[in-house]
Order: C-alpha cells, then sequence, then structure tokens
C-alpha cells in the first residue's frame, strides 16, 4: 500500500461553476509538490453530483467535461495512483427527488420533520431503490474507467423508521419497537448493502481496493473490517478525535492479521469541508510520523476550489511533511510492531463505541511509554508479557478459559472494575473474596506505595468495588466519604471528605494476577487524575517491568514505538515527542517545536547488534550491551527520531 496519499474533497453544491481552471499540468505539479503518490478522486459528491459524463447519474450542471477522467490520466501519467470516491450515504439531490428513500431517524414525525429542516447532508436508506441506484452509479465507474479502487463514504448500521424496513422487520417477525430487534435489521441491511456494492466492483475487477468509510472501525467486528480489502483510520487531531485518538486505534487495527492501513489526518485547522484553513508544518510532520510510527500509511484530507485549481500552499504544507515520509519508506516497508501489553478491549467485549475504559487505559499506556496493542476476544495474547481486563464485565465463559489458560501458563493479568467478576465473583485466584460494588462514589485511595504526594488519600471519582483479602498482597487501600452528596445531605462545594473511621483494601495482587477495585481507566479518561496513572504503574512495574523490551527517558507526552523488519534484520525505535497548545475553544495544534536532548534507551536483544545508526541521516551512534541490553543515547529529537538497531 502506497503511503503518501491524498483524500481529495470535492463536495460541491449545483449552482458553482466547476472545473473552469482545471489544469492536467497544474495538477500533476501540485501532487509532485506535495510528494503524493496516490490520491482519491471523485466520482460523486454528497451533494450527489458526478464529475464525469453519466447514464446512472446527473453529472454537475456547471461542468462541461470530464474532470475524473483528466484526473485519472493525469495521474497515471506521473505514477499515482488514484481510487475513485463514491459517496454512499449522502447524496442530497436524490434525498430531494425521492422522498421513499429516506432514512427515517425517529417514528416521532415531528422529530424527522426537524431533521429535514437542518442545515446539512441528509442520510439515505440502504434498504430502498436507492441501494440499486449507487450500485449502478459503482458499475459505471468500474466499466468506464477501471479504477484502482474505490472509496465509498458515509456508511454504517442505522435503525430506520421508513415504511419499507418497518414493513420487512415484521415479514422476519421482528419487533419494530424493540431495540435489540431494530438493531439486529439495521445490521441485516447494512451487510446487504456491503454485500451489493462489494459484488458491483468484483463483477468488474479482482483488483481493485474498496473500503467502506464509517468513521471508525468497530472491534471485533469482523463482517465489517473483512468487507474492506484495507482500512483506513480517519482520525483528525484538530477536527474532533484528539491526538490520543489515532495511536488507540491503530493499536487495534495492526493487531488484525494481514491488514493494511492508514491513519487519515487533514491540512485544515480544524476538519473537513474547510475551505482556507491550514495547520502549522510542524503539525501535519507529526501527525504523519505518527501514522508511520504506529504501523500505518498516511493519507490526508484537502478539499478541491470548485474551480479545480489545486492549491499550492496547500500541496506545499503537505510536501513537507510527506518529503520526510519519503525519506524514512526503507525503514517502514515490512516493519511489524512489537508490544508487550494486550489490552481486551471494552468496546469488543460490550459492542458500545468509544469506551472510556480503553480511552482511559490507552492514555496510561501511552504516557508511561509502553509497547501495547488492543485485542479483539478473537485474537491470541499468549506471547503478550501482561493482558490489561479494564473495568467493563461481560467477558464470555469461552474467553475466561482462554485467560485462565494464559495465567496458568505464566501471563500476568492487571484487572480492574467489573472485569474480573462474574457471578458475584472473582474469576481468577486474586487471593481475595469479592463482597460487591460499593455505594460510595467518590471513594478516597490510599497507596501502599511512594507517589509524588506521598502517602494520603486520593479522590477516586468512579465505581468502587469492595472484597476482603485473604491470601494477597494489598497494594492499595481505600476509604468511603461521610455520605453521598445528596440534596439534603451534602458538604462543601464538590464532596464530603473521607471517612478515616474504616480502611479496606482495594487493590490486591497475588501471584500471575492483580486487580484494582475501581473502575480506573474509565476515571482516568474522564478526569485524568495523576493518583490513578500512579496506581495503575506500581502495578504494571512490579509484574512486568523487569520484562519490559524498551525503556527511553521520554516525557509523558512523548510517543514510544518498536518495529522489527525481518528481511532486513534489523529494529526501528520510533521516538516522537511536539508540544500541543489549545487555541480557541477546543482545537488542540501544535506550531512550535521543542526537541529533546541526549534520550538515554535500553532495549532487551538477545545478541550484541552490529550497529545502531539514526535513520534516515545515517549517523552511527555509541552503544553498551550487556546480559542481553543494549543501552545507548539518542542525542536529539525533533518531532521524530527513528533508530535501526541492526543484528
Amino acid at each position: 500500500m502506497r503511503k503518501r496519499q491524498i483524500h481529495l474533497d470535492f463536495h460541491t453544491n449545483g449552482t458553482l461553476p466547476v472545473g473552469k481552471k482545471f489544469s492536467k499540468e497544474q495538477f500533476q505539479t501540485a501532487l509532485k509538490a506535495g510528494h503524493v503518490d496516490s490520491i482519491t478522486v471523485f466520482s460523486k459528491c454528497h451533494h450527489g453530483w458526478s464529475y464525469h459524463p453519466t447514464e446512472a447519474n446527473e453529472i454537475h450542471p456547471c461542468l462541461d467535461f470530464d474532470l475524473l477522467g483528466a484526473q485519472l490520466e493525469a495521474c497515471k501519467e506521473i505514477n499515482v495512483n488514484a481510487p475513485v470516491y463514491i459517496s454512499a450515504g449522502f447524496d442530497e439531490k436524490d434525498y430531494l427527488k425521492h422522498p421513499e428513500w429516506h432514512w427515517v431517524c425517529s417514528p416521532d414525525k415531528e422529530e424527522q420533520a426537524e431533521y429535514e429542516k437542518e442545515v446539512h447532508f441528509h442520510h439515505l436508506c440502504f434498504n430502498t431503490g436507492y441501494l440499486d441506484a449507487l450500485c449502478s452509479q459503482i458499475e459505471e465507474v468500474m466499466v468506464k474507467y477501471n479504477p484502482c479502487g474505490i472509496f465509498l463514504d458515509i456508511i454504517s448500521p442505522k435503525v430506520c423508521y421508513c415504511e419499507k424496513c418497518l414493513s420487512d422487520m415484521k415479514n422476519l417477525g421482528l419487533d419494530t419497537e424493540n431495540k435489540d430487534d431494530l438493531w439486529k435489521f439495521a445490521k441485516i441491511v447494512f451487510n446487504k448493502y456491503t454485500e451489493a456494492t462489494n459484488a458491483a466492483v468484483r463483477k468488474h475487477s479482482d483488483t481493485a481496493t474498496i473500503f467502506h468509510n464509517s468513521g471508525h472501525i468497530f472491534k471485533g467486528d469482523y463482517e465489517f473490517i473483512n468487507s474492506n480489502t484495507h482500512l483506513e483510520l480517519e482520525s483528525l487531531p484538530t477536527g474532533g478525535w484528539g491526538y490520543d485518538h489515532f495511536p488507540l486505534s491503530s493499536a487495534y487495527v495492526r493487531s488484525l492479521k494481514n491488514t493494511e492501513f492508514l491513519g487519515m489526518t487533514g491540512k485544515f485547522h480544524h476538519s473537513w469541508g474547510e475551505f482556507g484553513g491550514y495547520k502549522h508544518p510542524n503539525a501535519l510532520i507529526y501527525e504523519t510520523s505518527l501514522s508511520i510510527a504506529n504501523g500505518a500509511g498516511c493519507s490526508i484530507g484537502d478539499q478541491m476550489h470548485p474551480l479545480s485549481e489545486m492549491n499550492m500552499a496547500t500541496y506545499n504544507l503537505i510536501g513537507k511533511a510527506y518529503s520526510l515520509v519519503e525519506e524514512k519508506e526503507p525503514w517502514l516497508n515490512g516493519a511489524v510492531n512489537i508490544a508487550d501489553i494486550a489490552v481486551l478491549s471494552a468496546e469488543a467485549v460490550t459492542g458500545t463505541r468509544d469506551s472510556k475504559a480503553d480511552i482511559g487505559t490507552n492514555r496510561m499506556l501511552l504516557e508511561n511509554g509502553y509497547l501495547y496493542n488492543f485485542i479483539d476476544t478473537t485474537m491470541d495474547f499468549s506471547d503478550y508479557k501482561l493482558l490489561i481486563l479494564p473495568d467493563t464485565g461481560g467477558i464470555s465463559d469461552d474467553m475466561i478459559e482462554k485467560i485462565k489458560t494464559y495465567v496458568n501458563n505464566g501471563g500476568k493479568v492487571i484487572a480492574s472494575g467489573d472485569a474480573l467478576i462474574k457471578d458475584g465473583k472473582f474469576i481468577l485466584d486474586t487471593g481475595a473474596e469479592y463482597i460487591g460494588k460499593n455505594e460510595f462514589e467518590p471513594t478516597y485511595y490510599i497507596p501502599c506505595h511512594e507517589t509524588v504526594n506521598g502517602t494520603t488519600e486520593y479522590i477516586m471519582r468512579c465505581n468502587s468495588y469492595r472484597f476482603e483479602a485473604k491470601d494477597c498482597e494489598v497494594a492499595a487501600y481505600m476509604q468511603n466519604p461521610y455520605f453521598n452528596r445528596t440534596l439534603e445531605h451534602f458538604c462543601s462545594h464538590a464532596h464530603a471528605p473521607n471517612n478515616p473511621d474504616e480502611t479496606f483494601p482495594a487493590a490486591a495482587i497475588k501471584g500471575n494476577v492483580a486487580y484494582i477495585g475501581w473502575d480506573i481507566f474509565t476515571a482516568y479518561a474522564n478526569h485524568g487524575h495523576l493518583c490513578f496513572k500512579e496506581l495503575f504503574t506500581y502495578i504494571a512495574e512490579k509484574m512486568v517491568g523487569d520484562k519490559l523490551t524498551v525503556r527511553a527517558e521520554i516525557p509523558d507526552r512523548a510517543v514510544m514505538t518498536y518495529t522489527r523488519q525481518e528481511e532486513e534484520k534489523r529494529n526501528i525505535l520510533h521516538l516522537l515527542f511536539a508540544h500541543t497548545t489549545v487555541r480557541g475553544t477546543k482545537t488542540e495544534v501544535i506550531e512550535d517545536t521543542v526537541p529533546l536532548y541526549n534520550v538515554k534507551c535500553s532495549i532487551k536483544h538477545e545478541n550484541k547488534p552490529s550497529g545502531i545508526v539514526l535513520v534516515p541521516s545515517n549517523e552511527e551512534i555509541s552503544f553498551e550491551y550487556s546480559n542481553g541490553t543494549v543501552e545507548f543515547t539518542v542525542p536529539k529529537v525533533d518531532i521524530h527520531q527513528m533508530i535501526a538497531i541492526t543484528d
């Protein structure tokens, strides 16, 4: 898969002039300036218009030539791939023409009327004649242009209350007022969509790539994952995703077998559709570096002006990032990320998107500089040094047996909250007897280890769980407040102080198993208290600290990954650091670089390396090797530094 891609949005109102300034030479010049090797170009936009002559749809009213064909020809001449974009979930033109194709968001007619009045694109229902129309549009593109790939946008299972969906549900014996049945039928319709659209592509090409973009890759949803030839992880840090979203998403996707993927960011200051918005080059350099360090290729979002002249400021900006990616590609090709720790994704267990337990776990692991992957219940975790079960219960009996086998074979487990509890008992031997969920919230944490602020009572704003210590090491204690805060019964501005009259165990360690009696990862996502991370880190270090593959003296905002290129017989250490600032209301930006100097690193390595080199500059650095560990110092990390350790 090519690593320097552009996602070129072109959603254009039907009254605007289109293509008047398009020039093949200027288009090519922009792509060359951006060091681009693949660009997604438009067949059909959200407004519903096609950008080429068409019998299956309508060409944009103000376009008088084959813009798509011209772009494809321009790309072919300079060896740039060009998958074709087709808006699937939105087609505003057809939404206005075909009320029988509408996605109906609610059985309440007033709510539906309000939705239809809102100034944005409106969803169509794939359980109507619209799906046939969409497949005809896909087939037309395949026949006319034989593209290398198809990108279908705005798709996800959606509960729909249109007459067709409700009638079909009843015919299947499903209850139209039951949430589970509504969701079951939504999945049926979605699978019908992926099967039909994939068939429309495969009818004409065995090799074209296919990606269905929903903006999120659901962990454990193999029906969706397997409907794609590759995955594209939409993650614009300034568009609401934030800078820790992509590391979480990629940590799962890179655990999938034989799955290539891209990290999709944007050149925008904020997000999609922003004409005239630009981020600082250092931000784009960091974001593309973050993608390649996490095992992905890169995709940068842009939106072309209706006149169809490529904006050179944009492609000069992109070129500052992609020229560096191009230099680094020899140390990226075929690289596989190495991880010490597996996290059983709470999303994969519950099916609930954007689990706070996953988010909090990801942040703690990132900030500690640990090497980790997220997994679902189908994946093998036997080779990981540590398995984390964050907060969430509902783990299946089959998975419980796998976890027991893992522990019996020497694997370590850290579990929290409800994750280790089934039928009122611990599913593993924790050396403790489970009592039940605590009635008080918040509670207070008293550490049995050193912390930055010493031994005292720390507020824990989350659910807590009581147990009696029997045969375990107690790693932390808990105290309740005097009372829960209610209208009739409260103290001061926030919560009641700790009640020192009773102290009871809150974290237990026995052998290969540790249990934390708080929803600590969810709490960290919500509140970010340092004490949450201090407790987890103490237990993690106690259990596997001496077994971790890589150590680096980096700050909490830095990112570290470690990959293996087996064919080249070398490992690559990635160190990244960028200073972020909040601008405006909630926009997290990167502007100035703040280099790190003299970063000490320690890596477990079976044999003495033949050399350690800073790449791509090819500067050798000295190192010491002793007892299976290599130590060296990286003189400078300016946004991103790669270090090659050759066998």
